[in-house]
Order: C-alpha cells, then structure tokens, then sequence
C-alpha cells in the first residue's frame, strides 16, 4: 500500500473537473469534529471502491485504467482534506480520521457521495467513476484493534457490493456476543411489531419475454440502528429459532401481496428462500403445507446445495412434500458451494439458478462461459429451467439468451423493489424496453459464441 500525496505527479483529474459541490456537507463535517486527529473519540475506516473498475478498463487500457485510484484518491482528499488516504490496491482507497462525534462518518460518506456523482474528464472524455463505500467506526479504539477495524470495514464492503448502497458498521469491542444476543431479542419483536418488509426482484423468461415469477427478500428497518442487512439478522435467525417466525411471517407476507397482485391484473409465482434448518423440521413443513393449501397461493422455493447436504434424507423427503402441493423448487447459487450430482439428480427440483459469481464475469472471462453453458445443458437434461442470476449488463444478457438460459434476474432488469414500484414496473412493461435494447449485442455475440 501507498499513502496518497497531493504532490502525486501524474495529472490529477480532480484537477480538471468541476470542483465537486459539497460545500455545505463538507462544513457539517467541520462543526461535527473540527479536529480529525483526537486522542479520544471515534475512529472511522472507510474503504472505496470503484465498482464499474473493469469497464472503464475496457473502454480506456489498462495503464490508464491503473491511474484511476490517483484521480479517485485526489478527489477524495478535497472532500476530507485532513483524513489519511491510502491507495491499497488498483480500484480500492482507504480513508481513515477520527472525530469526537459517531455522526462524522454519515457526513463523511454523504460528502463522498455527492462528490462522486460528478463525472470525471479522462484525457478530453467524461465518464462516470461509480464507488461503492464499506466503513467501519470505533469507539475509543487502540493500535492493537485495528485489524479488528480493518475487518468490519471489509464486510461492509461486502454488503455494500451486494445492496448497492452506502454500509456503516459499528466495532463494539469486548461486547460482540452482547450485540449479538440483544440484536436476536430485537428481532423476534420485529418479527411481532412489523418492523420487517418484503421487496421483490423480478425474473424475466428471454424466450417469452415476459415476468414469469418474482423473489421475496425480506428486509429489516430496525426502530433505532436503521437498516440492518440480510447478512446480519438471517445467521442469528438460524442460531435463535426465530427463523421458523421470519420464514413463516415471510411466506403469508408473501401470499398477502400476491393476492394484491393479482387484483392487478399480475398472477406471478413468488419464490421465497428457506433455510437448511428448516428443511428437516417436520412442524415447519406441515405449517407451510396448511397456508398454501388454504391460499392457494403459488409459490416457489429456493434452497442452496449445502441445505441438502446437511440431512439429505429429510430435506429430500420434505422436498418432494412441497412439490407435491403445487410449490416451485429452485436450487440456489449453483456452483458456489460443494455441488454433488449424487443428490442434484434426486432433488423434485424445476429451477437452478447459476450464481452470479460466473454470470457478472460472463463476458471478461474465459472459463467462466464454458461453466455456465455446461450448468445450463446439465440443467436441461435433467428437465430444469435456468436462471442466471445477477445479470447487469445487456451483452451478458444476449450471450445468455444464446446459450439456451431460460430466465434472467438481476439489476439489468431492477433492483429489489417494494411491492407499490413492482406493480408501476410491471404496469409499464419496462422489461420490454431492455430486451429491445439488447437485439444489437445479441446478434454479434451469437455470431462470436457460434463460431468459437
């Protein structure tokens, strides 16, 4: 790694580009910790990462491409001139400071937002440079914790990647398993108060060209902490129990808004994820058998690999009891985990849905064509339909279609919306429009796949 100097001689796009207009959020952050070096207080690890780092690469060269976290990390000094900024890697900065106030990092991040959403003038071009932030904070932290703040800004990343959003995670040293236990009595209130909600990520059928089906994600707006991601709640849902509550309260959530669907002239099968636990408990199941038989409801669910290899024989039998009342089962994430043919071939699945760690890489990559073209023509031959998860760009979409992938998902399509944006999407027909977009790219691709 190496600290960022404003004396850096490369040519400086922030030098070049309008000074970004944060002015405002910028003397916030000055009346909230005017000194960012204090001997007691916070201390905050923010890490920013340019998201779209393989495109612009594409589109610019490499050697150029490599200078980009110079003009990011310059751009990124002028919005927090005291705080330490380190270029750590060819598309990530660190950017620590410390302040007497918790509040300095939302000021700090909302400033470096606003900041990026200036273009950047690139050698006579102006292109949009997208970061993602992941940041840690601490509370009178010492030198010997910092790797435990290295880490929780590192998951922060992680979850902002995955929600495209701004994360903020809080280091509470010595009292983790406290947090931890109070964040479970939290949850099973929420589960009881509506604190939760549903949003749903449609999956649109190339070949139809129609939203076929929907996923239920479920969401926490915590009275006090705000947003708390899925990755935070779900692990302690499965320790305490209160996964049975969440699913169950997820599944009649679910049959709810499918019915107001419905009056909207959308009948959508909804899929649901169900975890491994769940899988072998015989209560649970005869739970849900009650509520879709009463509903009619049509519903589909996802489980991973790894959920059947922890008790295949229950998971399978419970399996084959939701397909027999109608339920959809998709296997989730394929190829992510341990993949075991033995029992992919006795699974009453109709859906395999490829991970999007091969599908974001589709098209800069080698190998990982050959593994999605040989998941989709495994999965044909064993009657399912594939969905390609996290599609984001129109040319994976045309080289999917041209593969024989059945359905899409993915932020190509939309972003988990609430129910109120699903039904003004699906009113809209904006998938139409991204499919009529993506004709160019399909026929060349098709023509490049062929002939390679």
């Amino acid at each position: 790694m190496r600290e960022f100097s404003h004396s850096h001689s490369s040519r400086s796009v922030s030098q070049v580009a309008a000074k970004p207009a944060v002015s405002a959020v910028q003397a916030d952050l000055v009346r909230v910790g005017p000194h960012l070096r204090c001997a007691i207080g916070w201390q905050f690890l923010i890490l920013a990462e340019i998201e779209n780092f393989s495109v612009l690469r594409r589109h610019l060269g490499r050697c150029r491409a490599d200078m980009l976290i110079i003009d990011v990390a310059a751009r990124v000094s002028a919005v927090l001139p005291d705080a330490r900024v380190i270029v750590a890697g060819r598309d990530v900065v660190e950017i620590a400071f410390e302040s007497e106030a918790r509040l300095a990092l939302d000021v700090a991040i909302t400033a470096l937002e606003a900041a990026f959403d200036l273009p950047f003038d690139i050698d006579g071009e102006w292109h949009g440079i997208h970061v993602q932030f992941g940041a840690a904070a601490a509370g009178a932290i010492g030198e010997r914790d910092e790797v435990h703040l290295i880490e929780e800004a590192e998951r922060a990343l992680i979850d902002a990647r995955s929600e495209r959003v701004a994360v903020a995670r809080d280091v509470v040293l010595g009292a983790a398993s406290v947090d931890r236990a109070q964040l479970a009595r939290d949850l099973t209130i929420a589960i009881e108060t509506e604190e939760l909600f549903l949003q749903y990520q449609p999956k649109v059928h190339l070949r139809r060209q129609e939203i076929t089906s929907v996923e239920a994600l479920v969401r926490w707006k915590h009275g006090t902490r705000g947003l708390v991601l899925p990755s935070d709640f779900i692990p302690i849902a499965e320790e305490s129990r209160d996964i049975v509550a969440l699913t169950l309260w997820t599944i009649e959530r679910s049959i709810r808004d499918q019915k107001t669907l419905l009056e909207h002239g959308h009948d959508l099968r909804i899929f649901i994820n169900i975890a491994g636990v769940l899988l072998a408990d015989t209560r649970f199941v005869r739970k849900v058998c009650a509520l879709v038989q009463t509903s009619g409801a049509r519903l589909g669910f996802e489980i991973t690999e790894t959920s059947v290899i922890r008790d295949p024989e229950s998971a399978i039998a419970n399996l084959n009891v939701f397909a027999d009342i109608g339920i959809v089962i998709a296997i989730d994430d394929y190829g992510a985990g341990l993949s075991s043919l033995a029992y992919l071939k006795q699974l009453p699945a109709r859906e395999l849905k490829i991970d999007k760690l091969f599908v974001t890489q589709l098209t800069s990559s080698n190998r990982d064509p050959l593994i999605v073209r040989s998941t989709i023509d495994l999965a044909h031959a064993l009657e399912m339909e594939v969905v390609a998860e996290g599609v984001e760009t129109q040319a994976a979409m045309a080289l999917l279609s041209v593969m024989g992938c059945d359905m899409i998902q993915g932020f190509l399509i939309s972003r988990p919306i609430n129910l109120d944006a699903l039904i003004h999407f699906l009113a809209d027909e904006k998938h139409l429009a991204i499919a009529a977009d993506a004709r160019a790219p399909f026929n060349r691709l098709a023509t490049v796949w062929k002939r390679g």
